[in-house]
């Protein structure tokens, strides 16, 4: 594998994030084999993905789409929600994957573990990914940021492949770097992601009003998660964290909300459940945290 032969690439998971990854690495020229439902793949193989970006503009791209990976790949993409793994990973059998390398794009600390104890920690590279998008029907995809950026990182796998895929990414449209600690990439956006996504879903607020509404409690929160991020020895910084909301569109919106809007099973256990199982392990408190997913939890049930 390198950064310029084409490649074969499966992404499992061909929705909001996982759609609009196949459909610019599909515009590149790689061949892309999209991993979903019958009904979905179905619709995928015979219209393609349609993106509209206001990165990217719009455009259609041609994808293959199955039900099952089938034959081996040079990279799989899992960007299915941590509430369907388990389930979704039915679709990769370990023998069909080959060599190719496995990297997740989810949200939460703990999916590595499931991730390694399935296929062979050398293949798995749990890493993170900043966008905003979403899928507004099978094959379109509607990308909201004016970015899509990935930190590849892995405990286990070969800095060189990570260094070749992330050269393939890069040149298809997504700007990747490799990270040299998986718990600090993984930890860097729980800082940032978990206190938008328990907020904001909490209080059914864009991240516009989460940061004037209820700025105290916002930053509260960012230095709870930091200090449990300190405590699993990830580097941690509140104040840059509080910072680059500052910096975020108005209008965003965590995916977690989105999902909450929209009636799906929220990501609460793999984001919230996780921060507190941490803190715990670490004896660090967090009572801000503990609260919003104490009500979040009852309000679902």
């Amino acid at each position: 594998m390198n950064g310029t032969n084409s490649w074969t690439i499966a992404v499992l998971g061909p929705g909001g994030v996982g759609g609009l990854l196949a459909a610019l690495t599909a515009r590149a020229g790689h061949r892309v084999i999209c991993l979903a439902g019958e009904e979905t793949a179905k619709a995928l193989g015979r219209d393609g993905i349609q993106v509209r970006s206001r990165q990217f503009g719009e455009f259609t791209a041609k994808v293959e789409a199955d039900t099952e990976l089938r034959e081996p790949v040079d990279l799989c993409l899992i960007t299915v929600k941590q509430t369907a793994l388990e389930q979704a990973l039915q679709r990769i059998p370990p023998e069909s994957l080959g060599e190719g390398l496995l990297v997740s794009l989810l949200n939460g600390v703990e999916h590595p573990d499931v991730l390694r104890r399935r296929y062979r920690p050398e293949q798995v590279a749990p890493s993170v990914i900043r966008v905003e998008s979403t899928r507004v029907a099978p094959g379109v995809i509607e990308h909201f940021s004016p970015f899509v950026l990935i930190d590849l990182a892995s405990a286990t796998a070969r800095r060189e492949r990570l260094e070749a895929a992330a050269e393939m990414l890069t040149a298809a449209g997504v700007p990747t770097t490799v990270q040299d600690s998986e718990p600090a990439t993984l930890w860097a956006k729980m800082t940032f992601l978990a206190p938008l996504a328990l907020l904001t879903t909490r209080y059914r607020l864009t991240t516009g009003e989460l940061r004037t509404q209820r700025r105290d409690e916002l930053a509260t929160l960012i230095e709870e998660v930091a200090a449990v991020s300190r405590a699993v020895g990830a580097p941690a910084d509140a104040s840059a964290t509080l910072r680059f909301y500052d910096g975020l569109a108005a209008e965003m919106k965590s995916s977690m909300l989105r999902d909450a809007e929209a009636g799906r099973p929220l990501e609460l256990d793999a984001i919230g459940g996780a921060l507190l199982r941490a803190a715990k392990r670490h004896g660090v408190e967090v009572p801000v945290a503990t609260r919003l997913v104490a009500d979040l939890s009852h309000a679902a049930n």
